[in-house]
């Protein structure tokens, strides 16, 4: 008998990882990964408990792992405050997961993400950042495969929630037009089963995969469908006039759903998102979207849950803030962290000094130390420069928290981003200072480096 295939699913307390554990626990030695300690206990998987924003946590996560199942979108925040889009921190955990995976000689990744649009005209925030996160997770060793779906609908699914909430609670929807756009919504038990079928799998490596139902239908079909087998008299019909913000505000009013949530959601939908004959799977089983949705309402079907757990300990008053500059001319993410010093001093005047002993790094005012960072070089190269911050005025906690740069996406972007800060300030006071501080210093850092390409051309017509 062989033995089983040992796979780690990071997002495994969401819709998919929940159901694809309940599914396939039998057929894979699973290690659910999940931000809480949870008691082993009480699962028939192997929990283990994992900071994505970590490389050093990542790595522990999965050693020892075939493959991996990547379901991970950060939609909501991990503390208290912070300042970064969802695009930007996906790219971040994207690269870590990457790297640890590499790191661990994970034979296969596997990643959920959303069907592109075939015009590619003014792509989405949310699905272009889908496609950042295939590109990121490709960028090292390890194969990847990206599973691009629509809308995956199954009992338990977020997505499909919000259009239950809003057949219950709207005898009248007058729908904006983004509901007429065409989608090919697929059954969450072939969603699964097209996982399943491609991990570990070499014929699918380093290919992107594109899955959904047979039938083509809109926003607006599902709406109405929904509406018919919950035994509902709606009245549904589109009006042309609904701006995407309106959109945005009517779905999280009447859903009950957070706006971090709907937001990037409404923005995707309002493209046609259908199959490419060249990417789709082949041989998978079939049902109508009548049979899908009549599932997915069926009160009987025991949702699968995640077992219970502590989050980590963490300060009250726990900051991150990530961010994406360009980077034109393509330095280094060594290079970047070395020149931000010297440039910082530049812009105050050296008002703030930047000073080096051996491996500290300290930012002073008029003497007194603001910041003090150690550099960890031997967990640094050219493409991530790791610090972590061990002092200064500034900061109330000396033992957790780093700054890090790391070049991106073949070198178009830097992501500068601090982690686990603490500040020593009151919060208020800390919110509406030096956090926006922070965040302009850091467009002034941007606008440094594209001069530095617009220089640099200007330079190369000269010779």
């Amino acid at each position: 008998m062989s033995k089983k295939k040992k796979i780690a699913i990071a997002g495994a307390t969401g819709f998919i990882g929940r159901w694809f554990i309940e599914t396939y626990k039998d057929k894979y030695d699973i290690i659910a990964l999940s931000r809480k300690k949870v008691n082993p206990s009480n699962s028939d998987v192997e929990w283990r408990m994992v900071d994505l924003f970590s490389i050093s946590s990542s790595n522990k996560a999965l050693e020892g792992v075939d493959y991996a199942l990547y379901l991970v979108h950060s939609m909501q925040p991990s503390t208290r405050l912070n300042q970064s889009n969802f695009e930007d921190t996906d790219l971040l955990l994207a690269d870590n997961f990457s790297r640890a995976a590499q790191n661990c000689s994970l034979k296969h990744i596997v990643y959920v993400g959303g069907i592109l649009p075939k015009d590619n005209l003014n792509i989405s925030k949310h699905l272009r950042s889908r496609f950042e996160v295939e590109q990121v997770l490709g960028s090292r060793t390890t194969p990847v495969t990206a599973v691009r779906a629509g809308i995956i609908i199954g009992p338990g699914g977020s997505s499909f929630r919000i259009v239950t909430k809003l057949v219950k609670n709207l005898p009248i929807m007058a729908c904006p037009e983004w509901t007429k756009s065409k989608n090919q919504p697929i059954d969450l038990r072939i969603a699964l089963k097209s996982i399943h079928q491609i991990i570990g799998n070499k014929n699918y490596y380093n290919k992107p995969i594109e899955i959904g139902g047979s039938e083509v239908i809109t926003y607006m079909d599902i709406l109405k469908i929904t509406a018919r087998e919950m035994n509902k008299r709606r009245w549904i019909f589109s009006i042309p006039f609904f701006s995407l913000g309106m959109s945005k505000l009517w779905v999280g009013l009447f859903s009950g759903t957070n706006r971090n949530f709907v937001s990037p959601l409404i923005e995707s939908l309002r493209h046609d998102m259908t199959l490419s004959s060249k990417l789709m799977l082949k041989d998978l089983p079939e049902y109508t979207i009548k049979e899908t949705i009549k599932r997915a309402l069926d009160k009987n079907i025991k949702i699968p849950t995640a077992p219970s757990g502590l989050a980590q300990t963490k300060d009250k008053n726990t900051v991150r803030s990530v961010q994406r500059i360009s980077n034109p001319s393509k330095k280094t993410a060594l290079w970047v962290a070395q020149s931000y010093p010297i440039w910082l001093s530049k812009i105050f005047n050296r008002t703030i000094a930047a000073e080096e002993k051996k491996e500290l790094l300290e930012f002073k005012l008029f003497g007194i130390c603001l910041l003090q960072l150690k550099y960890i070089k031997n967990r640094s190269d050219k493409n991530r420069q790791l610090f972590y911050i061990t002092g200064g005025y500034l900061t109330k906690r000396t033992n957790r928290g780093w700054l890090e740069f790391r070049s991106i996406l073949d070198g178009n972007y830097i992501i500068t981003a601090i982690h686990e800060f603490v500040p020593r300030l009151p919060w208020l006071v800390y919110k509406f200072t030096q956090a926006k501080a922070h965040l302009l210093v850091m467009k002034k850092f941007e606008n440094y480096l594209n001069n530095l390409k617009k220089i640099e051309n200007d330079l190369s017509k000269i010779k």
